[in-house]
């Protein structure tokens, strides 16, 4: 019987408030499980991820990470990658890392719980097919709550990126499960999401990420990739530089999380957030 170590961490969490932030299982050594066991592992957990962490493949990295949620790997994400940084801190040392994503590698840096990345690819842009009002009866919502620009971005994970006019429309989007699997599907990732956002009156963002989950609505608590990407988002649209913000998400999930995203004047992309472990054990398998 093969016994492997894993760990809970919520990732974004608002420190010092626990069941904030978004959950993750963290794999600690997966070097003998097969891409099947991965993926059954990650439905038996049945979080947006799971991790599993391998030995680095080059002198570049750290270590390497995987990531899959229960239906299938992704190449990046956000959560996951600062997460992973933490346990691999955990066992390795160091506050600098370097952890190869089927993205390429991403660097890590971490100032206490606090850890931070950068995003691995340079941004890639493309405009919607859909229009304004088309996109804004995908939401539920009114032609001109929908702001200029939406776009396609990625940065090592596609997603369609919606700026809302006023953060209340943020929490009044209700996205027609038809027009979102037409309108919002990722020919690059095969899924449907809308990432929608606004300014808050404070000067936060107020962001959800919705996504079509077995012909339902699906929430995430909190989206690195996402983050990454609005950053993406204000370089094709030629806002100034450098730029930070803070980032809410996961109030209409009663999961409230806490983002940083940081634009330097080099157009570099930083997101960052708080990592705090919140339980570890052991899963059995022959």
């Amino acid at each position: 019987m093969r016994s492997l170590a894993f760990r809970l961490l919520d990732v974004f969490a608002i420190e010092g408030k626990p069941f904030t932030g978004n959950p993750l299982c963290v794999f600690e050594d997966a070097r003998d499980l097969s891409d099947a066991e991965m993926l059954s592992l990650a439905r038996q957990f049945h979080l947006s991820e799971t991790t599993f962490v391998f030995p680095a493949r080059n002198a570049e990295e750290t270590a390497r990470v995987r990531i899959f949620t229960p239906h299938f790997e992704l190449p990046f994400a956000g959560h996951p990658t600062l997460g992973t940084a933490h346990v691999v801190r955990s066992s390795r040392g160091g506050d600098e890392l370097v952890l190869g994503t089927g993205a390429g590698p991403v660097e890590v840096k971490a100032t206490g719980s606090v850890w931070t990345l950068q995003a691995p690819q340079p941004p890639q842009t493309r405009s919607p097919e859909a229009s304004r009002s088309e996109l804004a009866a995908m939401l539920g919502l009114e032609t001109d709550a929908v702001g200029d620009d939406p776009l396609w971005v990625s940065t090592g994970n596609e997603q369609l990126i919606v700026p809302l006019t006023r953060a209340e429309h943020v929490m009044r989007a209700r996205p027609d499960m038809g027009l979102l699997r037409r309108h919002g599907l990722s020919a690059a990732r095969g899924e449907s999401m809308a990432y929608v956002w606004a300014r808050a009156a404070d000067g936060a963002i107020v962001a959800r990420y919705l996504y079509s989950e077995r012909g339902g609505l699906g929430e995430d608590p909190a989206t690195g990739s996402a983050c990454a990407n609005l950053g993406a988002w204000h370089i094709a649209t030629r806002k100034p530089l450098p730029l930070e913000l803070r980032v809410r998400q996961g109030d209409a999930v009663q999961r409230p999380s806490l983002l940083h995203l940081h634009v330097d004047a080099q157009k570099r992309i930083f997101v960052g957030g708080a990592v705090n472990e919140v339980g570890r054990g052991t899963f059995t398998l022959p």
